[in-house]
């Protein structure tokens, strides 16, 4: 039989990760615990057309700048915006740090998701922006998770002020 590095046994380790996920299985089944796969949020290929749609429906359009492999932009996508654009259709588009990829922005200019972070001044992942009419934005700016027990109300107040600043702008 071969062995691996460390003296590993591949067969061995094929049934000890067998064995760990029975057992995951078995502790989690009481609980009603049950592991979902991450959550994605959509990429916008036009900003002006995502916003168009949030206004419509009263919303601010929430834009998530973050990193690969950014833990804290993981928490942030699984725990709250993932759930809330997945449940309750929140306006939510993410724009990567290293992207290269093209979208419009407000000014109806093609440029790189690099691009248009670097014209937002941003530096730390994750951040959230709120944008209301005319692509400004609306509250102040959401950076990093300092505090991971605090952030969802954070967050929530954010969004709610959001909402609310747009909702009072549709009225006039």
């Amino acid at each position: 039989m071969k062995k691996q590095a460390f003296g590993v046994n591949p067969r061995r380790r094929i049934a000890l990760h067998l064995s760990l996920a029975v057992l995951a299985g078995v502790i989690a089944a009481p609980f009603n615990v049950t592991f979902a796969a991450p959550a994605t949020l959509p990429s916008s290929a036009s900003l002006p057309d995502e916003l168009a749609l949030a206004l419509k429906r009263g919303e601010s359009l929430v834009v998530m700048v973050s990193l690969p492999g950014c833990p804290y932009c993981k928490i942030a996508r699984e725990n709250y915006l993932g759930p809330m654009h997945a449940q309750e259709g929140l306006s939510v588009v993410q724009v990567d740090m290293q992207s290269r990829q093209r979208v419009k922005d407000f000014n109806g200019r093609f440029v790189t998701h690099e691009q248009l972070i670097e014209g937002w001044g941003i530096k730390i992942a994750p951040t959230l922006l709120f944008f209301g009419p005319g692509g400004k934005e609306v509250v102040p700016r959401l950076e990093g998770i300092a505090s991971p027990d605090f952030y969802g109300a954070y967050f929530d107040e954010r969004l709610a002020q959001a909402r609310r600043l747009v909702q009072s702008a549709k009225a006039q």
